[in-house]
């Protein structure tokens, strides 16, 4: 399948601001039967939890963590091959792109549970500077809800340490009085059969990931006011995350596609949270293959031209 063009073409300044803040608000980019296909899809997600969901609960706050979408919402898995987002993200880097993943963060009216800082990049079997996130929802968001992210940060050069999973340098009973004592305060997870951030182990030969919400004022932090229609786009090695000590006003329900392009490579990593998709693993990558060798897997999206 090949992305559709989008609402409007993308321009020059919106490439030119991703590339050197390393995410972009791209307003009125989608039309309406696109934004219908991912609220079908997420609802259909939500009702119908699968062995992939997880359900992070924070004082009280909770968010619903979906992976691999699209292997199971015919209505996701249109949006991912054919909508416009695909085709966005390959503008941004100037080639061709694959679909790589899909999620789903669902959160319902009232107290919002936070995203934690983080790169998407550490938590995926992946490496190089041609992954992307296409961020995307049928919701308003506010600036006060929305994502935020830390500009540039992209062009650090750093992996930073997932934070999540077990502490390897810790005994399995201090690992798990660790998870009592957060669960006494309120924060723990109801993980599904096949996926489940606590069960990961923590790669420790990475270093920690800024605390940015403590020294938020020594950080470039950027965020939106999102409307239905816009999409936002972020690089794979961006610090990013969602503010706490919010109260929705209605549902934030996030579908977040991945999209990789010709430099991303396979990678096998110690701290890897997000399972890769079943048809991978039934073909055992090696570190260092890239995308293309596994194409039946993550299927050719858009290439330069296609939208001429």
């Amino acid at each position: 399948m090949t992305a559709v063009p989008a609402a409007r073409p993308i321009t020059a300044a919106e490439i030119a601001a991703f590339r050197r803040d390393g995410a972009v608000l791209l307003r009125g980019v989608l039309v309406q039967e696109w934004l219908d296909l991912v609220a079908d899809g997420l609802e259909e997600c939500f009702a119908e939890r699968d062995h992939m969901s997880s359900e992070v609960v924070s004082r009280g706050a909770t968010v619903r963590a979906d992976q691999l979408l699209a292997a199971r919402s015919a209505s996701l898995r249109r949006f991912a091959d054919e909508s416009p987002v695909g085709g966005l993200v390959g503008s941004v880097l100037a080639a061709p792109v694959r679909f790589y993943m899909d999620q789903m963060f669902f959160r319902r009216a009232g107290p919002m549970a936070p995203t934690p800082w983080h790169q998407d990049i550490s938590y995926h079997n992946v490496e190089g500077e041609d992954l992307v996130r296409a961020w995307v929802s049928p919701d308003p968001v506010p600036r006060s809800a929305s994502l935020e992210v830390v500009r540039g940060s992209h062009r650090w050069g750093v992996t930073y340490r997932p934070m999540v999973g077990h502490d390897p340098d810790m005994s399995e009973e201090e690992n798990a009085l660790r998870m009592a004592i957060a669960r006494k305060r309120g924060v723990y997870e109801k993980g599904g059969e096949g996926f489940a951030y606590r069960r990961t182990v923590m790669d420790k030969s990475l270093p920690p990931t800024p605390d940015v919400p403590r020294h938020r004022e020594s950080f470039d932090v950027m965020g939106w006011d999102y409307e239905p229609g816009d999409a936002i786009l972020f690089h794979g090695n961006l610090l990013h995350g969602a503010p706490e000590g919010v109260i929705l006003e209605r549902d934030r329900r996030a579908y977040a596609a991945l999209f990789a392009g010709p430099r991303t490579r396979y990678v096998q990593r110690l701290g890897q949270s997000v399972p890769d998709p079943p048809a991978l693993t039934a073909q055992e990558p090696q570190t260092g293959q890239t995308l293309e060798s596994f194409g039946d897997v993550f299927p050719l999206v858009w290439s330069p031209g296609d939208w001429d």
